[in-house]
């Protein structure tokens, strides 16, 4: 097996400022105590002022104010990790989150699919680059050796247990693992590689030293097996933005509200399924004695979807007819509506112009602009009288004919009195008798007629009445 470790070295700091409008602006992580307020990490534009993790806020004021500071969220961090998680399960069925800030994926069974490593990985970084998550990646025969090359070695692939054994006994002691207490005592007894180590008698180190040890060096040069509990997607999708200003706009929720569609989207690309409803939470501001109840905007589609930009434009449409009626504090977005997904089938080569888009595509885009009721199908009923011979309904494709007659794709609400001498009759009687038994009985002759312009229609006479023509509908 090959395992490649993903090492997240700045995973917090990333999460925070993938959500920010101008991720280049100085900004700083804060953590410690309301009497000591420290600098948890920072990013390089803060750098750059001459902060430093570690570094109090007091004396990072002293230097400087041109900064943003956001509270470190422990549990923020463990939820983008789990995020990623569902990210790698896309390209693995063996995902560990074993190690903080780490994914560990069994990838030698992927490579069939994704291609040889060299490719694989390259598909890796591009897409964490694009997420906006620094990495470093190493792969190895397994995941504890993976995990500890990743502290010394970026695009590190060792294949095979041989040169396994080579790389990891040139690694320091310091960086293989094991606690500061042990490192410091191999260090006092001059052993600074791990081939040092491991030239010392097992009984001797046994002596020494906790099982621990040695059982920790067993499971790094793959002597002993080390059991994962590997990741499993959740059954719903739950993510939430504290915005750092209160909103009054449309304009300014869509910037978070497109992040959070990402996201669900990569959550649902993991999982190999879709989505075919989610509510979004305004949460306002509470007011002086009470607290204001969320704003719920739910976004409902016809069939399972999970194209981030198709599910932002029909968010977006849904929110635009939103009246927000106080200031907005933080988004949150829930999808517990997770069917299978079934990729639409596409031609090979497709014709359609550019700006034409398909039907399901336009359908749920007018739907989220227009409301749900005001855009439906027709349904066929069993009935000859045209009038009766359909209803509305709620169909996910348009309906077309199964007819083997001719009929009008488009009927007037009421009929209307045709002069015999501006049109001409192609085809017809056809005598439809129907409608006794629910009180709408109707015995007509139907005609196929032209107008001077061309225009087909479709007209009646009663039977027994000498009268003109009654036109009912228009052929397309």
């Amino acid at each position: 097996m090959l395992w490649a470790c993903v090492l997240l070295p700045q995973l917090a700091l990333d999460g925070v400022m993938r959500r920010r409008a101008n991720p280049e602006a100085p900004l700083a992580l804060i953590s410690g105590s309301a009497q000591r307020r420290v600098l948890q990490t920072v990013n390089a534009a803060a750098r750059e002022l001459g902060l430093r993790p570690g570094q109090s806020l007091t004396a990072a004021h002293a230097m400087t104010r041109a900064f943003a500071t956001v509270e470190y969220d422990p549990d923020e961090t463990a939820r983008w990790h789990r995020l990623l998680a569902a990210w790698a399960y896309r390209f693995s069925s063996q995902v560990s989150l074993k190690y903080p800030r780490v994914l560990l994926m069994e990838v030698e069974s992927s490579l069939g699919l994704f291609g040889p490593w060299p490719v694989f990985e390259a598909r890796l970084r591009q897409e964490l680059t694009a997420l906006g998550f620094s990495h470093r990646i190493v792969v190895a025969p397994n995941p504890v050796a993976a995990r500890m090359l990743a502290n010394a070695h970026d695009g590190l692939a060792v294949t095979c247990n041989d040169s396994l054994q080579q790389v990891l006994e040139e690694m320091p002691v310091n960086r293989i693992g094991l606690s500061q207490e042990v490192s410091t005592a191999f260090g006092r007894m001059g052993l600074h590689r791990l081939r040092q180590v491991s030239a010392l008698p097992r009984d001797t180190l046994a002596r020494r030293f906790p099982p621990q040890v040695l059982q920790h060096l067993d499971t790094l040069l793959g002597r002993r097996p080390m059991p994962l509990e590997c990741y499993v997607p959740p059954d719903h999708f739950d993510t939430r933005i504290e915005l750092n200003f209160d909103v009054e706009s449309h304009q300014a929720l869509l910037f978070p509200l497109k992040r959070m569609i990402a996201d669900l989207a990569l959550f649902l690309g993991g999982r190999d399924s879709g989505v075919q409803r989610f509510i979004i939470h305004l949460e306002h501001v509470p007011s002086v004695g009470s607290v204001a109840p969320d704003t719920l905007i739910p976004v409902g589609l016809l069939s399972a979807e999970r194209e981030a930009d198709r599910l932002f434009e029909l968010a977006r449409g849904r929110l635009e007819q939103v009246v927000v009626p106080s200031p907005v504090r933080a988004l949150r977005l829930q999808a517990k509506d997770l069917p299978a997904f079934v990729p639409s089938h596409r031609e090979l080569f497709d014709d359609r112009p550019q700006q034409n888009m398909p039907w399901e595509q336009l359908r749920e885009r007018l739907r989220a602009r227009l409301g749900d009721e005001a855009v439906g199908g027709l349904g066929f009923h069993a009935d000859h009288r045209p009038e009766c011979a359909w209803l509305p309904t709620s169909a996910s494709k348009p309906v077309m004919s199964v007819y083997n007659v001719s009929r009008p794709g488009w009927l007037l609400r009421e009929p209307e009195h045709l002069s015999d001498s501006s049109v001409r009759v192609l085809a017809g009687p056809e005598r439809i008798e129907s409608g006794w038994w629910d009180g709408g009985d109707v015995r007509r002759d139907y005609f196929l007629v032209e107008t001077r312009t061309g225009q087909r229609g479709w007209a009646y006479r009663n039977v027994g009445d000498d009268g003109g023509l009654l036109l009912q509908g228009w052929f397309a």
